[in-house]
């Protein structure tokens, strides 16, 4: 299990390189799928006590093409000597393994992003020594996810995409839909990218939305015997029932949203988990309680 959220956002680049397509099709190299890619210590110290550490460093062997280094760095925020030491790490790993090198900053907010791209230069005067320019991954770069079927066919590039994302206007709703993608894969795969995800999603305001939609993945695993499964057909479900009203109302108050008396004793008196589910993905984008209902 990964252990933090600057963890995930870099070693899903060595579990499952695949992620890294966006860049691909961008600098016009194969798809990541037609080269071998080998995870290399990202151990970049010359002389202690200075240490210095890249997140991932990858060597890449196209299927058409030279071999290349990438060095992956998740980036939250801004930091004032990151250039610096982007410089060095860039420096340091071209003149180890003589190789070029393709550094890759992964941002969720926009802002950060546009700070990431550089250049950050060594200069003297007018005369530029050295200029370092990141390949950034953002929301501008990789794409949401709006289709279920992406997610069970990519559920990697599904859960990287939903992490960039995690930020902008449309989290919620992306969210649902990864969730509902994710009732197709087999109970582990499921259980696997839930973690990820979570993880990766940690200090961001979506990750409580996050942790309720897990549950909704975790109970949903029709045809395999589960325990949702049996107390449900057997019309013994009433703790579901009760949790799914729970949710709706909790990720209302989450928001910000005011909740008038008669819709909260409508929603806690419903005993349709289907109708209850429907209000929950509703509950992620409603700007009141009353556009639960719309169309109803």
């Amino acid at each position: 299990m990964v252990t933090s959220t600057h963890e995930t956002s870099h070693r899903i680049f060595q579990d499952h390189p695949e992620v890294l397509t966006p860049a691909f099709k961008a600098l016009g190299l194969p798809p990541p799928a037609k080269a071998i890619i080998e995870a290399l210590t990202p151990d970049a110290t010359e002389v202690k006590p200075l240490e210095r550490r890249v997140d991932t460093v990858l060597r890449v062997e196209p299927s058409d093409g030279d071999g290349f280094l990438i060095a992956i760095e998740a980036q939250t925020d801004r930091a004032r000597d990151k250039g610096s030491s982007w410089s060095y790490y860039v420096a340091y790993l071209h003149a180890k393994y003589e190789l070029p090198v393709l550094l890759v900053s992964v941002c969720r907010k926009r802002s950060t992003a546009s700070w990431a791209a550089g250049p950050f230069e060594c200069r003297v005067g007018t005369w530029t020594t050295q200029s370092t320019r990141p390949f950034v991954l953002s929301p501008d770069n990789v794409p949401e996810i709006t289709d279920e079927s992406v997610v069970a066919r990519e559920p990697a590039m599904a859960t990287f995409s939903a992490i960039v994302h995690s930020e902008s206007e449309n989290a919620p709703a992306i969210l649902s839909m990864v969730a509902r993608g994710m009732r197709s894969l087999d109970r582990a795969t499921a259980k696997y990218w839930c973690e990820w995800l979570e993880v990766g999603l940690e200090n961001t305001p979506v990750r409580e939305t996050w942790r309720e939609l897990e549950k909704m993945v975790a109970t949903y695993f029709p045809g395999r015997g589960t325990l949702f499964e049996e107390t449900y057909l057997e019309g013994k479900a009433e703790g579901i029932v009760e949790g799914k009203a729970e949710s709706v109302l909790r990720v209302l108050e989450k928001r910000g949203i005011g909740i008038p008396q008669d819709i909260r004793d409508r929603i806690t008196s419903c005993t349709d988990l289907d109708t209850l589910t429907l209000w929950f993905d509703r509950s992620l984008t409603a700007t009141t309680a009353e556009d639960l209902f719309v169309e109803e």
